[in-house]
């Protein structure tokens, strides 16, 4: 096949958010809107707050649309709950024609009061979709007025479309969060080594190992942003003493502001790969500056590492010469799965995310070799053509790229929300590893032509 060059491709606006390393010496522009008219691989905004907000077991999560939006992000999470499943379900006002014409506020807080009857919760998130932002509906009146009606907390999620992309919804998902947050003062800071994780969604129950990893060396989870997490346990978030970042694409807008609000300090982590898990491990043994906690640290790495090392060693004997496309939704995922696959011998030839952002490219950049596609908010056209250029036997992605891989004959690894195996931690590591070795060296490649 042909080499594709950047300035080949159908949308010119899309030139500068692809680069090729050792090609071009620019900074890659990213967090824009998508492109009109272009196909792209990024969710909307109310997808991109409802999957930060839906991990919230014991919480109401209603959309204020049409059915389609509350179908589309029904538990699209694999997000475990060791209490109530009423998160589970997905509730949706159903705005129709006559809706649009004549409003649909009244419709949206009769839907309150019957869930509100049904469940008793005490939380009630109110998502606004890409018509309320046409029709004009004011949420934060009617969620108001409901939470007066019912004394609990009804919050809206500015999340309609037309206003920016997944990114935003992960802000309004978060300035919903914040509006949950209110300690005394004499709380915030109360609990000594103690840690809020921000941006897991205990997919598998991932949340889960890394907190039995720090309940080892000493460290206290105080909650978690937002996987397996209730309404309680997010009221009493300021009486952490650090916050620890995995997924810096939806959680950094709210660690920087409990760092201003609260004077909450924070740190970015990675669980993914041996080398993440271990580095991370040490750095919030580190920031509390604790001999025991080190102590322990590097007893806990040392024995994870004896047991799954020669597991991941087995598997890498049969990776030789094998390439791998990344297209993901955080930044800090890329980088991760750069160094994983580097751990199993595959080079990493194209990267893409979703949501990625400035340092976290200028990170993907240095890691990979020259010649890598790098590529922000890619479309299926795109990733098609840079797969094929640059031979790549497998793909990493989501549940939109998985039909494009096997139509290109190519095997491919789910990374998305919906998986049921965990990848975070040691154990993780040697699922990863598993993983590609059964779909890469199937023998089903051998009978496919990808000419």
């Amino acid at each position: 096949m042909a080499a594709v060059k950047i300035t080949d491709l159908p949308v010119i606006e899309r030139e500068n958010s692809i680069s090729i390393k050792g090609k071009q010496k620019k900074q890659l522009k990213c967090d824009t809107d998508s492109v009109a008219g272009c196909v792209s691989q990024r969710a909307c905004v109310y997808c991109g707050a409802r999957v930060v907000l839906n991990p919230i077991t014991d919480a109401v999560h209603l959309v204020h649309g049409p059915i389609g939006c509350a179908s589309y992000t029904w538990d699209i999470r694999g997000s475990l709950s060791s209490g109530s499943e009423l998160y589970r379900n997905s509730f949706s006002t159903d705005l129709k024609e006559n809706d649009v014409i004549f409003g649909g506020e009244k419709k949206l807080a009769r839907a309150i009061d019957e869930l509100v009857a049904k469940y008793r919760p005490k939380l009630v998130f109110v998502y606004s979709t890409c018509i309320v932002g046409v029709i004009g509906d004011d949420l934060q009146a009617v969620c108001r007025a409901a939470a007066q009606r019912h004394g609990i907390e009804v919050i809206p999620v500015e999340s309609s479309g037309f206003i920016g992309n997944k990114a935003a919804g992960y802000r309004a998902a978060c300035d919903a969060l914040l509006s949950l947050i209110k300690p005394a003062d004499s709380l915030i800071g109360q609990i000594p080594k103690s840690i809020n994780y921000l941006g897991d969604f205990n997919l598998a129950g991932e949340a889960w190992i890394i907190k039995k990893y720090l309940n080892r060396i000493g460290v206290t989870v105080n909650v978690v942003f937002t996987g397996d997490s209730n309404y309680e346990s997010l009221k009493n978030t300021a009486r952490a003493s650090l916050n620890i970042i995995q997924c810096a694409g939806s959680m950094i807008y709210l660690a920087q502001k409990m760092k201003e609000l609260y004077d909450i300090p924070f740190i970015n982590v990675s669980f993914l790969g041996l080398q993440d898990t271990a580095d991370s491990l040490r750095k919030i043994a580190a920031f509390f500056n604790d001999q025991e906690i080190m102590r322990r640290a590097e007893e806990l790495i040392k024995n994870e590492e004896a047991e799954v090392k020669p597991v991941i060693a087995d598997y890498s004997d049969k990776f030789v010469g094998k390439k791998a496309a990344v297209y993901v939704g955080g930044g800090f995922k890329a980088v991760s799965l750069i160094k994983q696959f580097a751990e199993i011998g595959i080079e990493v030839v194209m990267i893409g995310t979703q949501t990625g952002r400035k340092e976290e490219y200028k990170s993907i950049n240095d890691l990979v070799n020259d010649g890598t596609v790098i590529l922000d908010d890619a479309n299926p056209s795109e990733l098609e053509k840079f797969m094929l250029e640059k031979g790549a036997h497998l793909l990493v992605g989501g549940v939109k790229e998985r039909p494009l891989a096997y139509k290109l004959g190519m095997a491919f690894i789910d990374h998305n929300h919906d998986r049921k195996h965990p990848l975070s931690g040691f154990v993780g590591a040697v699922n990863f590893a598993r993983e590609v070795y059964s779909t890469l060296c199937s023998p089903i490649w051998t009978l496919v032509n990808r000419g």
